[in-house]
């Protein structure tokens, strides 16, 4: 089935949702300089057509929680089976297969340190034909996160941008803490990032002025934000993989703050390890990553080794769907 094709004013409504995932049709559609309604269907057809989705996310950060990358290598037999199980967990909010089939990549998102240990410590080493377990603790991002890559394509122009891009977080000094009902609704949105108050009221059973007040609670303080989920190949990006860079420790934040910079990165933090750079990149072939690595990852001060891996299929990308 041939992909379809995006013009320019599909562009535009994608980037607009990755500046602010819950902002009204109207409000988009008054800074486009186009009616509500085709505002609307455009986003019906990108539903089908390159299955957008606008999701919840939090910033742990903000929550004074760790994130990790776990490495797993194991026999081809098995790949699959731990991918999906892994998958199914509620704290784990990437899992891909990586080239050659023997590894698996998981994104972990633990909520406690006994959470933490529970999978890493007990779970994975135990795991049958699993040959080797890694973890690496990520330290600082330099991009990702609140940094969608499509805030990278420049489909609309600055006064737009700001015209659509939510008042930042202010900084804080202490860790939000969340309750019960904020983590219901945060789930809820996890699933569908544009879900209507109507909806989330009749879900949690909080008055819509409760979810209204929780909602702008969590979105100022920097805990909520929105992602945008797309079929990457229908922009031409065939290839997603993954760089392992070792750094000299001196160079470590000036190539990071590079990094993020590229227009092929969609990731880029310091993490634990041998490695102590991993970014998460998105190309049109892999000749366009070998000139990415000879050119901008060769140009880079301080880059004492590179190890890269192919994507080969993504199981999990905060929300676990097997049927998809």
């Amino acid at each position: 089935m041939p992909l379809p094709t995006l013009d320019s004013l599909d562009l535009k409504l994608l980037q607009a949702l990755q500046l602010d995932g819950r902002a009204p049709f109207k409000r988009i559609a008054s800074v486009l300089g186009v009616s509500d309604q085709t505002v609307a269907r455009r986003y019906r057809r990108l539903l089908a057509a390159v299955d957008l989705r606008v999701l919840g996310r939090t910033d742990d950060a903000r929550l004074a929680r760790q994130n990790w990358i776990v490495r797993l290598h194991c026999t081809p037999d098995v790949a699959e089976r731990l991918a999906g199980a892994l998958a199914k967990r509620p704290d784990t909010i990437y899992v891909a297969l990586m080239s050659g089939g023997t590894e698996v990549i998981c994104g972990m998102k633990p909520r406690s340190t006994r959470e933490r240990d529970e999978l890493l410590l007990e779970r994975l080493p135990r795991t049958p034909h699993v040959g080797s377990v890694t973890a690496h603790c990520l330290l600082h991002r330099f991009y990702g996160g609140p940094l969608g890559w499509l805030a990278k394509i420049d489909a609309l122009d600055r006064s737009q941008q700001e015209a659509l891009r939510p008042p930042a977080p202010a900084p804080l000094e202490d860790p939000v803490l969340l309750d019960a009902a904020d983590d219901e609704l945060l789930a809820l949105l996890s699933r569908d990032g544009r879900s209507t108050l109507s909806t989330l009221q009749t879900v949690t059973g909080q008055p819509e002025s409760a979810v209204k007040r929780r909602l702008d609670r969590l979105r100022s303080t920097g805990v909520l934000y929105f992602d945008v989920q797309y079929d990457h190949a229908t922009m031409g990006h065939d290839v997603q993989a993954m760089l392992w860079l070792t750094v000299a420790p001196h160079a470590t934040t000036a190539a990071g703050q590079a990094l993020a910079s590229h227009p092929e990165v969609q990731f880029a933090s310091a993490t634990t390890g041998l490695a102590n750079l991993v970014v998460f990149g998105l190309f049109r072939s892999p000749e366009h990553v070998y000139a990415y690595l000879s050119d901008k990852i060769g140009s880079l001060e301080g880059i004492r080794s590179a190890e890269t891996a192919f994507i080969l299929r993504q199981v999990k990308q905060l929300t676990y769907e097997p049927s998809r």
